[in-house]
């Protein structure tokens, strides 16, 4: 009786495996997307007349709305229960937003896309993960979600490694985003394939609960929130490098690439970690980080001393986070 149970728990498991590669193309795609145009939107809102203000406010804005929002779309689809419709519709929102932003005259209209394209984020992360998780409780959830990430920062590589082509090619910061067309429709065609070839892969509906979050955990939003207002959005950093001639426009969306690279591997790392010694990566995590340091150094430091800050503190902490 061993081998058969043995048996059936190695075929969920690579089951579950096969559909967390299946997100992970998903990801790949839709990172190509959005990092790509994420690379280049500080200098392409400055192109269009936008003061650093402005860019550091639709950054801002457009980040505070793509976690914010979670909180609404992940009660929607617990209570409607339509995950892949959801899913589908908040990654449908880039194919539109990311490539209209090649089309807008002004820098009003760039940041209303901006804007759409992070609320297409937070409509589909909830109902995204809790397909993941479902997978990632056969494997172990660290090791699953840090293998999606890494699938995640390869695509969030390789989308600003284009934008470097097609701003070395055209010279200006609006017709690339044109070239990213070809990844949002990839997206939507790996999540129709995922779909099909996991027609079963459907949370299982649970009784509702009412159910107190502990003390301990609004002690760690309250500290996530400190700590998130010691980073700088990287599309205000581009502009920085913009304005300041610190490197080539192509060099811009090379550095953020390095960058993602940086945050990918880490993330892996990470999510070992967690299984093995659970919350106390998160007190490791969070004791390294240099608090909102390496921010300011990459805003007041020249070109290669910013570009050692970025990569060296910025991106290993946003690969603790994933």
């Amino acid at each position: 009786m061993t081998e058969p149970v043995e048996a059936t728990q190695t075929e969920r498991r690579a089951a579950a495996l096969r559909f967390i590669v299946c997100l992970g193309i998903v990801s790949l795609f839709a990172d190509m997307t959005y990092e790509g145009a994420h690379s280049i939107i500080g200098p392409y809102l400055k192109d269009l007349g936008a003061s650093g203000f402005i860019v550091a406010s639709v950054a801002g804005v457009g980040e505070m709305l793509a976690a914010s929002l979670r909180f609404f779309s992940g009660r929607y689809a617990d209570r409607t229960r339509a995950y892949w419709t959801i899913t589908f519709c908040g990654y449908a929102m880039n194919v539109i937003a990311v490539p209209a932003l090649a089309f807008a005259g002004n820098w009003q209209v760039a940041a209303l896309l901006v804007i759409a394209e992070r609320t297409g984020k937070a409509l589909r992360g909830p109902a995204r993960d809790v397909l993941l998780s479902g997978a990632t409780q056969e494997v172990g959830h660290g090791w699953g979600f840090g293998l999606h990430s890494v699938m995640d920062q390869t695509g969030a590589v390789i989308g600003p490694l284009l934008m470097v082509a097609a701003v070395a090619r055209s010279h200006h910061f609006g017709p690339p985003f044109l070239w990213l067309v070809f990844p949002a429709i990839g997206t939507l065609i790996a999540l129709t394939v995922a779909r099909v070839l996991n027609p079963n892969r459907e949370p299982k509906a649970k009784p509702q609960a009412s159910q107190i979050l502990p003390q301990v955990f609004w002690v760690y939003v309250v500290a996530a929130g400190f700590l998130a207002c010691g980073y700088v959005d990287f599309p205000l950093l581009a502009y920085r490098f913009e304005s300041a001639g610190f490197f080539k426009p192509a060099t811009i969306p090379m550095l953020y690439a390095g960058a993602m690279a940086v945050n990918g591997l880490t993330a892996l790392l990470f999510g070992r970690m967690y299984d093995r010694l659970g919350l106390n990566t998160l007190v490791f995590g969070i004791s390294g980080r240099p608090g909102g340091g390496h921010s300011q150094c990459v805003l007041l430091g020249g070109g290669l001393r910013s570009a050692g800050c970025l990569f060296a503190f910025g991106d290993c902490q946003c690969g603790f986070d994933e």
